[in-house]
């Protein structure tokens, strides 16, 4: 006899932030303590099928250690029907310290994978004004490329950087820092890192990086009707 299929009843996206308690959680650690935090509150996840079953539960990006975030995304698939406006209440004090779910939406069972969606990624980064700030950001813009070489540990990564930034701005200015706003690519086209933005500026490295959204690709209208109905429609 065939083993039964695993329930797929519901498709959840949830927002969530992450403090500074938080920011030294890697990426495959932070799926972990998500898939723990759904179980302790009771919200029934969906299981592979295998020998080796796991949630269908992922994340939209990968984040890098130390930097927070308001803006992360997770798609959740459940097992029983669950109310999206109670699930941050429920889940949120299962998870440690930091990691406070914020929002979540019912969406399509029948959507693309939700890291494929990704295009860009809002960052902040605070940087000691050192410099005229404004012109480094200005001559950066100017450019219509800029190969770049990032050396980590023995691997030596070489691309274009300004092909990475959408956008790049002075945000404000307090007690001798400076806040610089930036949209870098982030998904299967490239990512974009905040620091090597800065340091492609010329200025010292960021005291503090938050990544404050997650630019989705712009759905279909018959996307649209699928997220809301679960179903194509004229």
């Amino acid at each position: 006899m065939s083993e039964r299929p695993p329930a797929k009843a519901q498709r959840l996206r949830v927002r969530f932030s992450r403090g500074p308690e938080a920011a030294s959680i890697g990426h495959l650690d932070l799926a972990r303590v998500w898939e723990r935090a759904f179980h302790e509150a009771g919200v029934a996840v969906s299981y592979s099928q295998g020998n080796r079953p796991h949630p269908r539960l992922v994340l939209a990006a990968g984040l890098p250690v130390g930097v927070t975030s308001e803006g992360e995304l997770l798609d959740v698939v459940l097992a029983e029907r669950a109310d999206p406006a109670a699930l941050p209440a429920r889940v949120t004090p299962q998870l440690p310290a930091g990691l406070v779910a914020l929002e979540a939406q019912e969406v399509g069972m029948g959507l693309p994978a939700l890291p494929a969606a990704v295009r860009w990624a809002d960052y902040e980064a605070d940087v000691p004004d050192a410099g005229d700030v404004d012109e480094a950001v200005r001559g950066f813009l100017a450019n219509d490329a800029l190969d770049w070489e990032d050396t980590r540990g023995e691997k030596v990564r070489r691309y274009d950087l300004r092909a990475l930034v959408q956008e790049l701005r002075v945000e404000q200015r307090c007690a001798g820092s400076v806040r610089l706003g930036m949209r870098l690519r982030c998904g299967t086209a490239g990512v974009g890192r905040p620091d090597q933005v800065v340091k492609a500026l010329g200025l010292p490295a960021p005291s503090r990086v938050h990544r404050t959204k997650l630019v989705l690709a712009e759905a279909s209208p018959a996307r649209e009707a699928w997220r809301r109905r679960g179903r194509f429609v004229e």
